[in-house]
C-alpha cells in the first residue's frame, strides 16, 4: 500500500510539473509568434496590425532615446520614420510573470527612406513587454538601444 501511494504521488508531481512546463512552453510559443507578427507589421508598416498589437496606453523608450507613446510610434511609421527593407528580431529569453511576458534579445535592422542610419545595418538590444488581458497579448511597453552601426 505505502508503495502504491509513493507512486501516485511521484506520478502526480510529475504530472503537475509537465504540466506546467507544457503551459508555459505553449505561452512562449504564442508569444514568439506574436513578437513575429509585430516584426512583420513593422517591416511592412502595417500600421492596422500594429493597432491591434499595441495597447493604447504603450511606452516606447526608442533608439533615439526618447520615451513616445501609441501615437508617435504610428506616426512615425506612416510618415517613413521608421522604416527597413531588413528586419531582423533573435530572442534570446521570454519570462512569464503572471499575465505578464517579458521578451529580450537583439534586433538587426537595415533602415531606409529618410529613417536614421539609413543603408547601415544596425544593431540594437530591446526588451518588449506583453501583458494578457482578456485572453489577448497587448504590446504595453518596448525599449532599443542601438549597440553599433555599421
Amino acid at each position: 500500500m505505502l508503495v502504491k501511494f509513493k507512486f501516485t504521488t511521484l506520478f502526480i508531481c510529475c504530472f503537475l510539473a509537465c504540466k506546467g512546463v507544457l503551459a508555459q512552453n505553449t505561452q512562449e510559443t504564442e508569444i514568439r509568434r506574436i513578437e513575429n507578427a509585430e516584426r512583420e507589421a513593422i517591416l511592412n508598416a502595417d500600421t492596422t496590425a500594429l493597432l491591434r498589437m499595441m495597447s493604447p496606453k504603450i511606452v516606447v523608450h526608442n533608439p533615439e532615446n526618447k520615451i513616445v507613446g501609441l501615437r508617435e510610434v504610428i506616426n512615425r511609421v506612416k510618415q517613413g520614420k521608421i522604416d527597413y527593407e531588413k528586419f531582423e528580431r533573435l530572442i534570446e529569453r521570454v519570462t512569464f510573470n503572471n499575465n505578464t511576458a517579458i521578451v529580450m534579445g537583439k534586433e538587426i535592422i537595415k533602415p531606409k527612406g529618410s529613417t536614421s542610419n539609413a543603408g547601415k545595418t544596425v544593431t540594437r538590444r530591446f526588451t518588449n513587454i506583453w501583458l494578457k488581458e482578456n485572453n489577448r497579448w497587448w504590446l504595453i511597453a518596448r525599449q532599443s538601444t542601438i549597440i553599433s552601426i555599421d
